[in-house]
């Protein structure tokens, strides 16, 4: 079995993207006629993993894609640490050795980023862009037990306790957070002919 053959992508959707202050959530802000977490999504799934799951949790996402799992995260009010959590005990069910995880909230990460990460054969990986290190980030299931329990965070404490052991693989795109109505309007002029 190859690194491929056992990997899942997870796309973390949950939380409630407090910091935006549209008249709807973040997610649900178009790019080009598409919503942003929509735009996310279709950069994973075009990267051939082998299963694909997105956390939902804040918001109802109508999914209309074939051989996606959602799944749902009631406790995502308590932070990322939860939904990230979801993910992975998914994964643990499609018996996945390895998951790469990536945010709903970054349209820019490409699929070749998706795909870099999921040829990887190290055990801790996050693609770069520019020599800055962002998502998705790889991580096998050996290190799974060590991903926060609580709180609003993600695999950072995990990346720099094993910093001298993460792979970094440059990647094409851009990790840009869509936090903000500011964010939203940054990424728009830089792309002219999307529309909001």
């Amino acid at each position: 079995m190859t690194s491929e053959e056992n990997t899942v992508g997870i796309l973390l959707a949950a939380g409630a993207g407090s910091r935006f202050t549209g008249s709807h959530h973040k997610l649900l802000s178009n790019i080009g006629g598409t919503p942003i977490w929509e735009h996310s999504l279709e950069q994973l799934i075009a990267a051939n993993i082998r299963q694909t799951i997105i956390v939902t949790g804040a918001i109802p996402l109508h999914l209309e894609f074939e051989n996606v799992y959602e799944v749902h995260n009631p406790s995502w009010s308590e932070g990322q640490s939860t939904s990230l959590r979801a993910g992975i005990r998914f994964a643990e069910e499609l018996d996945a050795k390895v998951a790469i995880i990536g945010l709903a909230d970054q349209p820019g990460i490409t699929t070749e980023a998706w795909r870099n990460l999921a040829r990887s054969s190290s055990l801790l990986a996050t693609a770069t862009y520019h020599g800055t290190p962002g998502h998705p980030v790889r991580i096998a299931a050996e290190l799974w037990d060590e991903l926060p329990t609580a709180g609003d965070f993600g695999a950072r404490a995990l990346l720099r306790k094993y910093e001298h052991h993460v792979e970094r693989i440059p990647c094409s795109g851009s990790p840009f957070d869509i936090d903000t109505t500011k964010d939203l309007d940054e990424w728009l002029k830089q792309s002219p002919t999307s529309s909001p």
